[in-house]
């Protein structure tokens, strides 16, 4: 099971295993507690954990979950023990694992979302962190050669361009808008 097999559904407490997609929604089923499923509609809003992001004022706009995930991994472990009542230590708990998250955008239900989602998938699905690890590996070495493709494709599209400034087509255009002018 991965991130994406994983959802948040609004209104709805804890995380859900996407079972199957049907044509009105996806058939879901609860991760703790009795094996409850049911099928959610498109009117439901749904949030596949591997979408969501937190915010952060840096270059990058936002941080994959998964990476705030794996910084609270290391630096915690595999159980949280935080006081979520206090906002000072749900903040300085946001402080300590992402820096430069963003103070304005980023409230107390979101740190405790993220902490009882960390709690949770820790607790019922840890084969998460480890298969992530492992496809975000893969997708580093695939972007490497992707760049190292792309970069003689560049030039050639430059070429391209440079030759078509001077093309016939735009030479013709000028000359019709001219005639709309007089």
């Amino acid at each position: 099971m991965t991130l994406k097999d994983i959802a948040a559904i609004a209104g709805k407490p804890g995380l859900y295993k996407i079972l199957k997609p049907t044509r009105n929604g996806m058939i879901v089923e609860a991760m703790v507690g009795k094996p409850n499923k049911f099928v959610v509609g498109t009117n439901h809003r749904v949030s596949v954990l591997k979408e969501i992001s937190i915010y952060t004022t840096g270059e990058e706009e936002s941080v994959p979950l998964f990476d705030v995930f794996s910084t609270i991994k290391e630096k915690h472990g595999d159980q949280l023990e935080i006081d979520s009542k206090s906002s000072e230590s749900l903040f300085g708990f946001m402080e300590e694992i992402l820096p430069d998250y963003d103070k304005e955008r980023v409230y107390n239900s979101d740190i405790k979302k993220l902490i009882s989602w960390f709690n949770l998938l820790c607790k019922e699905a840890p084969e998460v962190f480890e298969k992530q690890e492992e496809e975000k590996v893969e997708n580093e070495v695939e972007v490497t050669k992707e760049e190292i493709k792309e970069e003689p494709e560049k030039k050639k599209v430059a070429k391209k361009e440079t030759a078509s400034k001077d093309s016939p087509k735009e030479k013709k255009t000028k000359k019709a808008t001219g005639k709309k002018a007089e």
